[in-house]
């Protein structure tokens, strides 16, 4: 589904990405870890093409969009929640999630495996409850599921998610999880930047850990768990 191999992506003059080389597969769910500012929601916004990379390749179900727009990588298939959220707080919720179809025609297509808006809907109760609702008013819960849902209604192939329980209540977190979880379950597949462990553990297939900007570490939750060294040296404060 999605390959990097051997990116590397700059601000300006400051090398952040070092050839960062990693791979999703259809369906599955994949995080990638590491402490603050070692490039992972740099790695997700390389893959959007709002950092592109100067060198390498990022191959999307075959094709190579290292030189795409953003707006043509969202339409190729990949959705991206970022961690501000950047949800139009003059609008309202149902409004916003209208912005998120690709189309107009959109609005109005049906299928299985589709999100339609009343497919968000019911996932996402509290949204329905408060469609008619600014999006200035919505707690910060409230703003991750709207983000999450914008992106859903899109009905992208691959969905990238970067820190979707910062600064969450943990009755919140728990919420954001399980439709995490759901998305999974469903057959889409994940790219995940998540900073506490135990969603990971519970939510990944495979992870991949990033510290100064490249890959150092590779595998399963399971093996991940069973490796104190790379815990310590990667991921504790």
């Amino acid at each position: 589904m999605l390959e990097l191999n051997g990116v590397n992506t700059y601000y300006g003059n400051s090398h952040v990405l070092h050839d960062v080389s990693l791979r999703l597969e259809a369906g599955e769910t994949v995080a990638l870890l590491g402490r603050n500012g070692v490039g992972k929601t740099t790695t997700m916004r390389t893959i959007m093409g709002l950092t592109p990379a100067r060198r390498g390749q990022i191959r999307f179900k075959g094709t190579d969009i290292v030189r795409w727009k953003p707006y043509q990588v969202a339409r190729a298939g990949i959705g991206f929640v970022p961690e501000e959220r950047w949800i139009f707080p003059s609008l309202t919720v149902h409004q916003n999630l209208l912005i998120g179809l690709k189309s107009e025609a959109d609005a109005h297509t049906q299928g299985p495996g589709l999100w339609t808006l009343e497919r968000c809907y019911e996932a996402f109760p509290l949204l329905k409850k408060r469609q008619h609702a600014k999006g200035r008013t919505l707690s910060g819960g409230e703003q991750q599921m709207l983000a999450i849902a914008r992106t859903l209604v899109g009905n992208p192939e691959l969905i990238l998610i970067d820190e979707p329980t910062e600064g969450l209540a943990p009755k919140i977190v728990d919420m954001v999880a399980g439709i995490i979880r759901d998305i999974g379950r469903q057959g889409m597949t994940v790219l995940l930047v998540e900073q506490k462990l135990s969603i990971v553990m519970e939510l990944a297939e495979r992870i991949y850990v990033i510290s100064k900007g490249m890959i150092q570490w590779h595998g399963t939750p399971g093996e991940l768990r069973n490796n104190e060294a790379i815990r310590k040296s990667y991921l504790e404060v």
